[in-house]
């Protein structure tokens, strides 16, 4: 099967809410944002990685390591942060851009690998009855709502966690959808998507500092045992 070019959409603010100047923090020798690019460099199928900023520091930046496209982010989106209030910074990149499909990624998953990217874009063009894609990881554990009632278990029956029928977390690595899915549903998730799975390694989502250590001990240690 022949799969189109795909093109990356990349977001980065300079200052973060829970992590100060996050996307551009030190880790493992290199700022964040450098390990999603160089997984974005190394794809088969990516084109062309666009960066949309708030930031002149962070645009030269990532022009040092990698050849990126980057839209200045304008007054009007300044403000703008993620879930539905993305829409409007995927549809301003999108309208500045050639290319019928997307893939949405972030600097603050940096252990996803390019062989995994590269099978979530497979997969997205091999399940055709699909219209989007989101990575997600898979959990065996006992979940509750808030108010204490069971989610996926029955309090007074345990199963052993292993036999727990599987629920699953979007984890914020990998969205892919076409400029027909924006501009139908404004939004990048379809009415339809596939429901990828990741490793939990490789899913790790830093927002806070714990996240931040644990996933720079990881890569350190990946990085001992190649």
């Amino acid at each position: 099967m022949v799969i189109p070019p795909v093109r990356a959409l990349l977001f980065m603010k300079l200052e973060s809410s829970r992590l100060h100047r996050k996307n551009i923090k030190p880790f493992c020798g290199k700022p964040l944002c450098y390990w999603i690019l160089e997984t974005l460099s190394k794809s088969k199928y990516v084109v062309e990685t666009i960066v949309n900023t708030d930031s002149e520091e962070i645009a030269d930046l990532v022009k040092t390591y990698f050849p990126v496209t980057v839209h200045m982010r304008p007054d009007h989106l300044l403000d703008l942060g993620g879930g539905d209030e993305a829409y409007p910074l995927m549809a301003y990149d999108i309208e500045l851009t050639q290319g019928e499909y997307f893939v949405n990624v972030h600097s603050t998953t940096p252990l996803m690998s390019h062989q995994t990217l590269d099978k979530s874009i497979e997969t997205f063009f091999n399940k055709t009855a699909f219209d989007s894609l989101i990575s997600v990881t898979p959990i065996r554990k006992r979940l509750y709502h808030s108010d204490g009632t069971a989610i996926n278990h029955d309090p007074h029956f345990l199963l052993p966690t292993q036999e727990l029928p599987l629920v699953y977390e979007e984890n914020s690595c990998i969205y892919i959808f076409s400029r027909n899915v924006m501009d139908k549903y404004k939004r990048r998730v379809g009415a339809n998507p596939f429901l990828f799975e990741m490793s939990p390694s490789e899913s790790i989502d830093i927002d806070e500092m714990h996240e931040f250590n644990a996933a720079e001990a990881l890569m350190k240690l990946n990085t001992q045992t190649l």
